[in-house]
């Protein structure tokens, strides 16, 4: 997924980013994993041209405030079990790009507690929007 970010249709954009965002969701097909929340951690990116983002006048109306990629993402655990993390990044990426200043999204999702042996087992996707 790092090469695209090399993708000529981000040139011109700004990346906003949110890092080790960690929530409790209800997420998973098995059994275990129906009885409860487990964490989730997200990483996105968002791109923004920079016509929608540099500012003049240090105002935050110049620019994309980033609260609205922490509300997408609590909309959509709050809407119930999902059983794919794949479900979930794809439903968030569609929240974002309905944003009218955002091109582009990244978005990975962990769970971190799947298994001992390992840190995390997660999925990620790059979504551009329709036209960019």
């Amino acid at each position: 997924m790092i090469s695209a970010l090399l993708d000529p249709r981000l040139a011109g954009c700004r990346r906003v980013f949110l890092r080790n965002y960690v929530v409790d969701a209800n997420i998973g097909v098995h059994a275990h994993e129906r009885n409860g929340a487990q964490h989730v951690v997200f990483n996105i990116d968002v791109f923004i041209p920079l016509e929608f983002c540099t500012p003049r006048a240090d105002r935050i109306q110049e620019v994309v405030d980033y609260d609205f990629v922490r509300v997408a993402i609590q909309r959509r655990i709050g809407q119930g079990h999902i059983n794919l993390q794949e479900t979930l990044i794809d439903d968030v990426a569609q929240a974002l790009l309905a944003h009218p200043a955002v091109r582009a999204v990244r978005i990975s999702s962990e769970k971190p507690d799947v298994y001992e042996d390992v840190d995390a087992v997660g999925v990620e996707v790059v979504r551009f929007k329709a036209g960019a």
